[in-house]
């Protein structure tokens, strides 16, 4: 496939997650986003509409030799056969997380690309933003010491009173673990190296959910829960460091910070991995935290939500910084500059190996080795700026 900047993508999937990287688009000059599909003609004319692009099926996008590469934004059951299809069709594919639903599936995707020679990508690109990138600057520069422990905690009540269709986070697939839990792996991964093998147990809270969600189209409907919705356990990576876990939807409130990382010369607090950028803090002994805010660096600056999104007020102020579509912008770039892209294949598969193994350590109670290795990460100087 003849490389060109901007790559020019096709989006196939128009849920809600298609907005930020619709609105996002516009920051990356990397690529342009040139038509939108989904199973539902409909939701693709509305999306299509709404950023003023082009819609068609999804057998017409892949068929189009003008269209360099897919964003794979379906529900997770749909990630492999959308994305082997591309492949097929001889385009890159960037994915939302996970990768897939099963390691067999992903690693398919990962087999099919480099036989075609396309590359493929994956969410979460959170990773690029400056928050972690900072984090990972000041552990590779020793003001830890040596990592040895830390704590990372996601919890809330669900994604019932939060999402219009809510019903998928709740099947095979779904949960805090596959759902949230890739922006924390992927995180600590960035930060520690390779996990070596994990340790888990899990239980359902509340056996149905009902959607509370405002403006869902089945609120008032409950969905049967089908997957763990409290999971916690123990990380153990080839560096050494350990590090517990708490993934829930079954909390209705807390205060325990989103990672902790506490080295032999000092501590770190991390921001939201599901963000990009946010206040870091490091800290020893009684001595204040030292803030370092992340916010004026490249893809730092809060954006999300935004004005006219839904469920908030035409005036809401945007609290975080949300530039989903970086990991694209990277891709395009470094497909172009025939270097390694950053949120790839290989990391999401790794990533997908712990997320599947905690849910299996979860479900028999044993401790479960993680087979798949990663190399040393990209430093992060490489990060991509001035619109990747």
């Amino acid at each position: 496939m003849t490389r060109q900047v901007p790559m020019r993508v096709g989006v196939v999937g128009c849920g809600s997650i298609s907005d930020i990287y619709l609105r996002n688009a516009p920051f990356f000059p990397s690529f342009e986003i040139a038509a939108v599909a989904d199973i539902r003609p409909d939701a693709a004319a509305a999306k299509a509409a709404q950023y003023g692009i082009g819609a068609m099926g999804v057998k017409e996008m892949m068929a189009r030799d003008d269209i360099d590469a897919i964003l794979n934004l379906t529900v997770p059951e749909a990630h492999a056969p959308i994305a082997l299809e591309a492949i097929a069709a001889g385009k890159h594919v960037y994915l939302e997380k996970p990768l897939a639903t099963s390691l067999a599936d992903a690693r398919a995707i990962l087999d099919a690309a480099a036989e075609v020679g396309v590359r493929i990508g994956s969410a979460p690109d959170t990773v690029l933003g400056p928050g972690p990138s900072t984090a990972r600057d000041l552990i590779v520069s020793g003001r830890i010491g040596r990592p040895l422990i830390g704590t990372s905690a996601m919890m809330n009540h669900g994604m019932e009173s939060r999402h219009p269709s809510p019903d998928f986070f709740f099947k095979p697939g779904g949960g805090p673990v596959l759902d949230m839990g890739p922006y924390y792996i992927a995180l600590m991964t960035a930060l520690l190296g390779p996990v070596a093998a994990v340790e888990a147990s899990g239980m359902i809270g509340f056996a149905e959910r009902t959607i509370t969600t405002p403006g869902a189209a089945r609120q008032g409907a409950t969905i049967k829960v089908e997957v763990f919705t409290t999971v916690q356990g123990m990380l153990y990576f080839d560096c050494g460091a350990q590090v517990s876990f708490s993934y829930s939807w079954d909390i209705w409130k807390h205060s325990l910070p989103p990672l902790e990382l506490h080295g032999t010369e000092a501590s770190l607090r991390i921001p939201d991995p599901n963000f990009f950028a946010g206040k870091i803090e490091i800290g020893v002994g009684r001595d204040p935290w030292e803030e370092i805010d992340t916010s004026a660096l490249p893809y730092g600056e809060p954006n999300y939500p935004y004005p006219g999104m839904a469920g908030f007020p035409d005036d809401v102020k945007p609290l975080f910084a949300n530039y989903r579509g970086l990991g694209l912008a990277d891709l395009a770039t470094s497909i172009a500059m025939v270097r390694p892209h950053r949120a790839s294949g290989e990391v999401a598969f790794h990533v997908l190996e712990v997320l599947t193994a905690i849910m299996e350590a979860a479900t028999h109670g044993r401790r479960i080795n993680i087979m798949s290795k990663l190399g040393i990460p990209i430093p992060s100087s490489a990060t991509p700026t001035g619109g990747a």
